[in-house]
């Protein structure tokens, strides 16, 4: 990266030539936090100027407000960073017009999304990304990058396969930010991928039987990101991911199909996202702290031949702050790759062991003499 972008030194020290946006946000300042304790010295920003300085103040950073639709405070400010880390959602709103000005500035992208259309949408622009010399990766947390690591272990250890099945549980509630992407999505269905391509398919569409490791549990299809990145991640075309789910949550779930079109008016949405605002900001520490997320995972070919796996890691929230700190970490080291990148794809499948209260165990593989576990 060049020198000419990084920040200058200040009372506090050396400023860290990293951008977080959205740092004001419940998992924005989750990643702060992590940075700090990194030793780093992040710029935030965001467009609310007041929440803004309360979180900058209370870590002694420096700060910026500014609308993403402010195209020359934006461009001004990425032209002193080497990388931008991108945390306010939902992203089908704000990825592109942040990524446009990246490529304007020279500046590496990330964010912490896990909207397929939004994942689509870059992984279509990637010779633009390449042209212009910046890696753009997006989904740097719980969702994608456990599941796309995962996927992409299993890959590896059955090279043949065409077929992925990837499901997860996690412990706690959601993040405002996390509810408001939901409710946008409300009313769009799921998705599955097969044979290449993305197809959309009814809520809860599929069912099945997984083992997380204290027996049997059902889990039910979702629209979730690795149905996008794990494509490019591992090349399999065939790709579902599931969520634990009680069985009466499944039929709620089906049921929506029949009311999507209600869901889908702006004035049901506008009700929805006021109720969102008024939900506590996400789950608490001791939530962070003690909650698990547990990941199953199969590769498989048409010959029956399958490797099987399940990763344990920490509550979801906490794992985003750890993974999104650990690959900016990695950028801002100089290890890039321009273009489209995914978690997996651009540092391995052992970027997942890396972070904090993580444990890998292979359930069944395919014979292979390369195969160490």
């Amino acid at each position: 990266m060049g020198a000419d972008k990084r920040s200058e030194s200040n009372g506090g020290g050396p400023v860290t030539p990293l951008l977080i946006y959205g740092a004001y946000g419940y998992t924005g300042q989750l990643i702060v936090e992590e940075a700090v304790k990194r030793g780093w010295r992040p710029v935030l920003a965001g467009r609310d100027a007041t929440r803004l300085a309360e979180v900058a103040d209370h870590h002694g950073l420096p700060h910026t407000a500014f609308e993403l639709g402010d195209r020359d405070a934006l461009d001004a400010t990425l032209k002193k960073v080497d990388v931008v880390l991108h945390c306010a959602g939902p992203f089908r709103h704000t990825a592109q017009r942040m990524v446009e000005a990246c490529l304007r500035t020279g500046t590496h992208y990330l964010d912490i999304t896990g909207e397929i259309e939004v994942l689509e949408s870059l992984a279509a622009q990637t010779e633009l990304f390449e042209e212009q010399g910046i890696m753009v990766l997006p989904a740097t947390g719980f969702d994608v990058v456990p599941t796309d690591c995962l996927a992409q272990w299993l890959k590896e250890l059955h090279p043949r396969a065409t077929q992925l099945e990837i499901a997860f549980e996690s412990v706690g509630g959601v993040s405002r930010g996390t509810a408001h992407t939901a409710v946008e999505q409300l009313g769009e269905g799921g998705a599955v991928r097969r044979s290449g391509r993305i197809e959309p398919v009814a809520p809860a569409h599929l069912t099945r039987e997984v083992d997380f490791g204290d027996g049997p549990v059902t889990v039910a299809s979702i629209p979730w990101g690795d149905v996008a990145t794990a494509y490019y991640s591992t090349g399999i075309p065939n790709i579902t991911v599931y969520t634990r789910m009680p069985r009466k949550a499944i039929r709620a779930m089906k049921g929506i199909s029949l009311v999507s079109p209600v869901l889908k008016q702006p004035p049901v949405k506008r009700v929805l996202h006021w109720l969102v605002n008024r939900q506590e900001a996400g789950p608490d520490e001791e939530t962070r702290r003690t909650g698990r997320t547990r990941i199953w995972g199969c590769a498989s070919s048409d010959d029956g031949v399958f490797a099987e796996g399940v990763l344990v890691g920490p509550e979801g929230y906490a794992f985003t702050a750890y993974a999104a700190a650990e690959i900016a970490a990695r950028v801002l080291d100089g290890t890039v790759f321009p273009g489209f990148q995914t978690p997996a794809k651009a540092y391995g499948a052992g970027l997942v062991m890396s972070l904090p209260d993580v444990e890998r165990e292979l359930i069944s593989a395919p014979p292979s003499p390369e195969y160490i576990p």
